[in-house]
């Protein structure tokens, strides 16, 4: 056969395995526990801050400094005390989150692969437990601030309602509007870190691979899509070094509200097809 006559080579695309998503059971249970934690925290300012409204339904006074004084000193006692308790329960939820993310993505990491014909046995190397003390640090800190944040809010609302003299009722009000909001920052958070977390460990496992190339998918489950996340939809990137989106070097699933995910191409198993 001539040259000319050759038919053309053509690559098949790369062999990849499929996408490690975020596990929707580890993040339910992380927002539950979350929700939880701030529901119990709510119910104690609450009942402590209005007990000290005396009768039923009465305003306080303005010129009460002494009232004033008080409320001060049981916010100053309340927020001690519930940012204690969320700095306990913080390292015990993150350390359980942290390692039931790493677990979900291990097994869906060795399913793929077991489909591919290759068996591996994860263990918890130093690049994994980096990972996991890198997510469990951050963690910490969010649960933390949400505490701090929802005390900040709810003391700003205890003197407003001081100094306009406003009774009891609309205080509560307000507190439990304030509650609306602190939870919907909670399952933010929740959705957000389970994002993070399976992203990261999912990264250093490729990496231990010896995985050097991946697909970026863009997940369309967001409301407001990030026009450039939608763009890098189905394109290869260097997973040592991310891709250049938004003016960063960035990875799938570790930018704020980012659900995307990615397809891990096998080194070495690519082969010529003749058309």
């Amino acid at each position: 056969m001539s040259p000319s006559n050759r038919r053309p080579v053509r690559r098949t695309p790369p062999p990849t395995l499929a996408p490690v998503h975020p596990n929707q059971g580890v993040q339910a249970q992380f927002r539950r526990r979350l929700l939880a934690l701030i529901d119990e925290m709510q119910k104690s300012v609450v009942a402590d801050i209005t007990a000290l409204y005396p009768g039923g339904n009465p305003q306080l006074a303005q010129d009460a400094p002494q009232d004033v004084h008080r409320l001060r000193w049981e916010m100053d006692r309340l927020g001690r005390r519930w940012l204690d308790r969320f700095d306990v329960a913080a390292k015990e939820m993150a350390a359980y989150f942290a390692l039931a993310a790493k677990d979900r993505v291990d097994s869906a990491m060795a399913a793929s692969l077991r489909k591919a014909g290759i068996s591996v046995r994860f263990q918890v190397t130093p690049a994994i437990q980096e990972a996991l003390d890198a997510t469990i640090t951050e963690n910490v800190s969010l649960i933390r601030s949400i505490a701090q944040q929802h005390l900040g809010h709810v003391e700003q609302l205890v003197m407003r309602s001081v100094t306009a003299g406003r009774d009891v009722g609309g205080l509560k009000k307000a507190l439990h509007e304030q509650l609306g909001v602190t939870q919907r920052r909670a399952a933010t958070i929740a959705r957000n870190q389970n994002n993070m977390a399976t992203a990261t460990v999912c990264r250093a496992r490729q990496q231990e691979l010896g995985i050097k190339r991946a697909i970026w998918v863009h997940s369309s489950a967001g409301r407001h899509p990030r026009p450039e996340h939608v763009a890098a939809n189905g394109k290869e990137y260097d997973v040592d070094k991310g891709m250049w989106l938004e003016r960063r070097w960035t990875w799938p699933g570790r930018e704020i509200n980012c659900r995307c995910v990615s397809r891990s191409i096998i080194p070495g198993l690519q082969r010529p097809t003749a058309v």
